[in-house]
């Protein structure tokens, strides 16, 4: 399986109650607060918040491109344990930030079955390529092996059986701990969405049913809540994107619909004809056709995400 470093290797330096760990190009470095050790200022041209947003860059990688994308980018993301309350196991979470001097809206990427791999922050990348500070938990941290997350963790196979476990009341309060740390930034706007795919898609749906303060949140190809009382709870906008040969996901589509039409909440949904189960990740599949979904959804989701979290 494709698999992060631990946040246990290396020296960590506590800020505001979190551990931080910087990483330029996917490999992460220690933190050194030393006087004089930045080099000579280097004149770059960075793109203006104005400026970014009247473009959409390039999709995500597929699979097995995510760490020579992670390897290539420019930009610094780090490593954070955020502290949930209540428990002596921190959440290991990834942030990137766009390149510029501006403050930035959030998206909390919600990762798949598989755990937080580098496919997923290679995800977050692109985001913040396209104006966003991207934050990915690991929603296995203190799970693994020695309190491990999702990169000690032995197999696929049981990071899937541990993603399966675990409860939901405790995911939701493990994406508030980081939603709160997430929206208290510096140079962020205090707006946020949700996005999440497959497991997470289905993740980033229940989040907007249990977070009022969330501006918006995207599903890819996840289930429907099945409770039809949450759905007048849905606070933000939500935007949905299936593969058209997901027939247990889609099954649950028109629940939705019907129930956020309802309440009078905001859905959008669009099906991909012939693409299947985790398109945006196996773009390669399908004979083109999850490719042509994933560069349809991809701009939906930006376009979606610059909408409602603007402001």
């Amino acid at each position: 399986m494709t698999s992060v470093e631990p946040t246990n290797h290396g020296r960590n330096i506590r800020v505001a109650g979190a551990r931080r760990r910087v990483a330029r190009g996917g490999v992460a470095i220690v933190l050194v607060l030393a006087a004089g050790c930045a080099g000579p200022a280097v004149d770059t041209q960075v793109e203006t918040a104005t400026e970014l947003a009247t473009r959409i860059t390039d999709l995500p990688p597929s699979e097995a491109g995510a760490a020579d994308a992670l390897a290539a980018s420019p930009r610094h993301g780090e490593w954070v344990d955020i502290e949930l309350a209540g428990s002596d196991r921190p959440i290991t979470t990834w942030i990137v930030r766009p390149e510029g001097a501006f403050d930035a809206p959030v998206v909390l990427v919600v990762h798949e079955i598989f755990g937080l791999t580098d496919w997923v922050r290679a995800v977050a990348d692109r985001l913040a390529e396209n104006g966003f500070v991207a934050v990915v938990p690991d929603l296995l941290s203190g799970m693994g092996p020695d309190g491990g997350g999702t990169a000690s963790v032995a197999s696929r196979d049981e990071v899937v059986r541990l993603i399966r476990s675990l409860e939901p009341a405790d995911t939701m309060a493990r994406l508030d701990a980081v939603r709160d740390h997430a929206v208290a930034l510096p140079a962020t706007t205090g707006r946020i969405a949700a996005l999440g795919f497959c497991w997470g898609g289905s993740t980033s749906f229940a989040y907007a049913v249990t977070q009022p303060h969330l501006q918006a949140a995207v599903v890819y190809y996840g289930s429907s809540p099945v409770e039809t009382a949450d759905y007048h709870l849905v606070g933000a906008p939500v935007l949905g994107l299936y593969g058209g040969d997901d027939e247990r996901v889609n099954a649950t589509i028109p629940t939705a619909e019907r129930e956020m039409a309802r309440y009078g909440k905001h859905f959008e949904t669009e099906i991909f004809a012939g693409a299947g189960h985790g398109f945006l990740r196996a773009q390669e599949g399908r004979h083109g056709a999850n490719r042509e979904a994933s560069v349809r959804a991809w701009r939906r989701t930006i376009e979606f995400l610059r909408r409602y979290t603007d402001g």
